[in-house]
C-alpha cells in the first residue's frame, strides 16, 4: 500500500511539474500578446451625454449605452454581495482564477462534450470584457486566465470589482448596475429592495432570456436563485430571503422621456459640431439656462394657443371606427393605431347618453372617463374654404359609438374633444439682463415635427418691427407727441403702385406717435419711414441685431416686411425690457466632463456699464425710457389689453401681424422677463379673418406669463435724468397749460414741445375726422 502511495504522489507531482511547464510555455507564447494590465487604472467609459436645466433637471440623454460609473465606495454592500455570491464567492480568496470552477467546467466539458458555463472569476470577466472579445474558444480562454492572473497582481480586489460592477451589460443599453438600477426601476443604487438587487444581479449571465422586462418569468426564476445564495452565504437572513422571493416583478422599463426636445436638439446639434461622435461617449455633461418650470409652463402655453385656434376653425371628424362586438385585443390595436400627440390621446367612444348630453370614452389604459357636453359644443364642422358649419345640437351630430376620437385635458383639468392642430406656433422667453434662454418651444410636438420654428423660422414680424421703426424717429428728434397724418398714401414700387391700408379699413387723420404704435397704425409707420430715411431705419434695426439680409430697402420694412425668428425678436425686445443694451440670446452655460473637469462655461454679456462682461448700450436712458412707456401703452390701452387680466403695472409689448394674416406675434416682457410668441402656418397660407396677434398670439403670451410671472415683484424703470413730463393738447401735440382735456406726456428736456396757451376745443370742426377731410 505504502508503494502504491508513493508512486502516486510521484505521478502527481510530475504532473503538476508537467502542468506548470505547461502554463509556462503558455505564457511565454502569449505574453507579447497580451495588453498590458495597468491601462485599467485609467479607464475611460462610454457615457452618454446628459444636459441639464439650470436648476438641475435632468431634460436628455444621448448616447447608445447608458453608463453612469460610480466609485466602489458608493454601491451598497448589498449590491456588491449579490454579485458576489452569484458570480464569485470566492472573489476575496482566489489570486483571479478559481481552480474548483474550472475543474467543475473541465469535467463538464468531458461529460457531455460541451462547453459550458462556469469558470470564470470576475476577474476573468473583466480581462474579457475590457482587453478580449466574446468568442468561445480555448486561445480566448488560456489569454483571459493568464491576463487575469496579471491584473490581480496590478490591481486591488475593490479596484477589479469597481472596473466589473460599471463595465457589465445588463440589458437595455445598460451597462453598470447604477444605469440598470435607473433604467428598469428608475431609482438610485441606494433606493434598491433587496428584490431589485437580486434581479439586476442575475442578469450578467445572459441579460437578453433572464430580462425581467422581456421574460419576466425566467428573470423571477433567476432573481431568486441570486437571493438563495446571497442566503447560503451568509449574506442575508432567512426571513429576507422569504420576504424577497415572495415580491412580485416590478421591473419596468425608465419611463424618461426627453423632456424640452426642441432645446435638447438645438443644443445636441450646436456641440456636436464642436466634438463630433465622442459627444456620445465622454461622459459631457451640459448645464442649459433653461428653467424646468418655466419651460413646462412655456409648452402648455404653445399647446392651449394652438388647441384654441384650432377649435375656432372647426371639427375635422373622428380619426377612424372601431366595429360592434369586437374583441379587447382589436380594441387595443384600434386605439394604437392613434398615437398620443402633443397635448392629446386616443379615446374610443362606447356609449352616448343624449339626455345628459356626455358621453363615455375608453383610454388606451383601460380607464373610462366622461367627456361632458362643455367638451364637445366647440365642434362645427369645417367645411372648405375656411368655412364653418353649424354648432352642433346632440353629440351625435359629433361622433358615435365605436368612433376613435382624440381627447385633451383644457385648463381646468376636465377633459375634451380635441384633434392635432394643423397650425403651428413657437414661444421663446429670455432673461434681458444676461441673453439667458430660460424656456423654449419649437412647435406643437416634436415627434411629429423636428423643426423649431423659434430659431430656425424666417418670418415677417410685421407690426412687431414698428418700435424699431419709432426708436429711429425719436433719436431722429420726433417726440411721442409728434403729429404724422394717417390718411390714405399711395407708394410707386418697381412692381407698381401700393396702396397700404390700415387693419381696420379706416383713416384716422394727424395722430400722436404714441397713438399710432399702440394702435398700431400702418400709414402712419409709412409716412414716418419716409421722413426720417430708409438708411436711418436699416441702421437701427441693424444696432438691435437684425442682419442685412433680413431689411428690405423698401418702404415695406416700415410695416414689418423684413424677416426674423422669435429668436431674434427676444433679442430685439430684451433691449426695452432691460434699459437700452444688447445682448446674445443663449441656451449653454456650461460644457463639463463628468462633474468637475470644466470645458467651457460662458461669460454672458451683461445689461449694465459696470459689470466685468457689459453689452453694448444701444438706447441712451432716454430714448429707452420714452419707447417703453409707449409700448406699455399697447398694453394699457392698445391693442394688447387683453394682457391687463394679468393684473400688473409693468408689462410691456407689441402685437404683430402680417399681411393677410399669415403671420401672428406678441412681443413682449415684464422687465426682466421677455416672451416673444408666434402662431402660423409652416405653407405661409393665411390664418383666416381676424386672426391678429391680439387674438392668436396674444393668449398663449398670457398663458405663459401667468406661470412665469406668478410671485414675482413688479420691475418699475426710474425715470432717468433729462426727462420730463409735460401738459399737451392731444389734439395738435402742443405743450399747454392743465386742463380737464390736457394729457400729460414724456419728453426728453431738450425737445420740448412749442407752448400752445389756450387747448383746441373737441368740436366737430376740429375733430380727427374733421381735419382729415381737409386733406382732400
Amino acid at each position: 500500500m505504502f508503494r502504491l502511495l508513493k508512486g502516486l504522489a510521484w505521478l502527481a507531482a510530475i504532473a503538476a511539474l508537467a502542468g506548470l511547464g505547461l502554463l509556462a510555455a503558455v505564457y511565454y507564447q502569449f505574453s507579447s500578446e497580451l495588453p498590458d494590465p495597468g491601462g485599467l487604472r485609467h479607464v475611460e467609459y462610454q457615457t452618454p451625454l446628459e444636459i441639464y436645466s439650470a436648476d438641475g433637471e435632468l431634460l436628455a440623454r444621448f448616447g447608445s449605452k447608458k453608463r453612469f460609473p460610480v466609485a466602489i465606495e458608493e454601491i451598497p454592500e448589498s449590491v456588491v454581495h449579490a454579485f458576489l455570491a452569484t458570480e464569485d464567492a470566492r472573489f476575496y480568496e482566489h489570486p483571479g482564477i478559481d481552480i474548483q470552477g474550472l475543474l467543475r467546467a473541465a469535467w463538464e466539458l468531458v461529460r457531455t462534450g460541451k462547453k459550458g458555463q462556469g469558470g470564470s472569476t470576475i476577474t476573468m470577466q473583466v480581462a474579457r470584457n475590457f482587453f478580449l472579445s466574446p468568442e468561445k474558444t480555448y486561445t480566448r480562454k488560456l489569454k483571459e486566465i493568464l491576463l487575469a492572473l496579471e491584473i490581480e497582481q496590478t490591481l486591488s480586489k475593490d479596484e477589479i470589482l469597481e472596473l466589473y460592477l460599471n463595465k457589465i451589460y445588463l440589458g437595455h443599453h445598460a451597462y453598470g448596475v447604477a444605469a440598470a438600477a435607473e433604467i428598469y426601476y428608475g431609482k438610485s443604487l441606494e433606493e434598491l429592495d433587496l428584490a431589485q438587487i437580486a434581479m439586476i444581479a442575475g442578469l450578467p449571465k445572459a441579460p437578453s432570456r433572464l430580462n425581467p422586462i422581456t421574460n419576466p418569468q425566467e428573470g423571477k426564476a433567476r432573481r431568486n436563485y441570486v437571493l438563495k445564495r446571497m442566503r447560503d452565504q451568509d449574506f442575508i437572513s432567512e426571513s429576507a430571503y422569504r420576504q424577497a422571493v415572495a415580491v412580485p416583478v416590478s421591473a419596468a422599463l425608465d419611463p424618461f422621456e426627453q423632456k424640452a426636445p426642441y432645446v435638447t436638439e438645438q443644443i445636441r446639434a450646436e456641440l456636436y459640431e464642436r466634438y463630433g461622435e465622442a459627444l456620445y461617449t465622454q461622459g459631457y455633461r451640459v448645464t442649459t439656462t433653461i428653467d424646468s418650470r418655466l419651460q413646462q409652463a412655456a409648452e402648455r402655453a404653445v399647446q392651449f394657443a394652438l388647441h384654441a385656434y384650432d377649435e375656432r376653425h372647426g371639427y375635422r371628424g373622428v380619426e377612424g371606427q372601431v366595429a360592434a362586438g369586437a374583441s379587447e385585443a382589436e380594441i387595443s390595436r384600434a386605439l394604437a393605431r392613434v398615437e398620443s400627440a402633443g397635448a392629446t390621446l386616443p379615446g374610443l367612444v362606447v356609449a352616448v347618453n343624449q339626455k345628459a348630453k356626455q358621453a363615455q370614452i375608453r383610454l388606451p389604459s383601460g380607464q373610462t372617463v366622461t367627456l361632458e357636453w362643455s367638451g364637445i359644443r366647440w365642434a362645427r364642422p369645417a367645411l372648405s374654404g375656411n368655412r364653418l358649419g353649424a354648432f352642433p345640437k346632440t353629440v351625435e351630430d359629433v361622433f358615435e359609438p365605436g368612433d376613435l376620437i382624440r381627447l385633451r385635458r383644457d385648463t381646468k383639468d376636465r377633459w375634451r374633444l380635441a384633434q392635432i392642430p394643423q397650425i403651428q406656433g413657437a414661444l421663446i422667453s429670455v432673461d434681458s439682463r444676461t441673453g439667458a434662454i430660460r424656456a423654449m418651444v419649437g412647435g406643437y410636438d416634436f415627434d411629429l415635427s423636428e423643426f423649431n420654428r423659434a430659431v430656425q423660422s424666417q418670418r415677417q414680424p410685421g407690426s412687431g418691427f414698428k418700435p424699431v421703426l419709432y426708436t429711429a424717429a425719436l433719436e431722429t428728434g420726433f417726440t411721442p407727441a409728434s403729429l404724422i397724418n394717417d390718411a390714405p398714401i399711395v407708394v410707386h414700387t418697381a412692381e407698381g403702385a401700393w396702396r397700404p391700408e390700415n387693419y381696420s379699413g379706416k383713416f384716422y387723420g394727424p395722430t400722436r406717435l404714441r397713438v399710432a404704435l399702440r394702435k398700431s397704425r400702418n400709414l402712419v409707420s409709412i409716412r414716418l419711414l419716409r421722413e426720417i430715411g430708409l438708411d436711418k431705419v436699416i441702421a437701427t434695426a441693424l444696432r438691435f441685431g437684425f442682419q442685412p439680409s433680413q431689411l428690405p430697402r423698401t418702404p415695406t420694412l416700415a410695416l414689418g416686411s423684413g424677416t426674423a425668428s422669435p429668436l431674434d425678436m427676444s433679442r430685439v425686445f430684451s433691449v426695452f425690457a432691460n434699459g437700452g443694451y444688447r445682448i446674445e440670446p443663449h441656451l449653454i452655460e456650461q460644457v463639463a466632463l463628468g462633474d468637475d473637469q470644466i470645458v467651457s462655461r460662458l461669460q454672458p454679456l451683461r445689461a449694465c456699464e459696470s459689470c466685468e462682461h457689459p453689452a453694448p448700450r444701444i438706447l441712451s436712458p432716454g430714448t429707452h425710457y420714452l419707447m417703453h412707456t409707449m409700448l406699455q401703452d399697447v398694453v394699457r390701452r392698445g391693442t394688447a389689453v387683453r394682457a391687463k387680466q394679468l393684473g400688473r403695472q409693468d408689462l410691456a409689448g407689441k402685437t404683430g401681424t402680417t399681411d393677410d394674416q399669415r403671420d401672428a406675434w406678441f412681443n413682449g416682457y415684464a422687465s426682466p422677463l421677455v416672451a416673444i410668441s408666434w402662431v402660423g402656418f409652416d405653407s405661409g397660407k393665411p390664418l383666416g379673418y381676424g386672426e391678429t396677434g391680439s387674438r392668436a398670439a396674444l393668449p398663449m403670451w398670457i398663458e405663459y406669463m401667468k406661470a412665469a410671472l406668478e410671485n414675482q415683484p413688479e420691475h418699475p424703470f426710474p425715470v432717468p435724468d433729462k426727462v420730463v413730463t409735460a401738459w399737451i393738447d392731444p389734439y395738435t401735440g402742443k405743450r399747454t397749460e392743465s386742463h380737464a382735456d390736457a394729457i400729460e406726456e414724456y419728453f426728453l428736456e431738450e425737445q420740448l414741445p412749442e407752448y400752445q396757451p389756450t387747448m383746441t376745443q373737441p368740436d366737430s370742426n376740429n375733430s380727427p375726422e374733421s381735419i382729415l377731410n381737409t386733406l382732400f
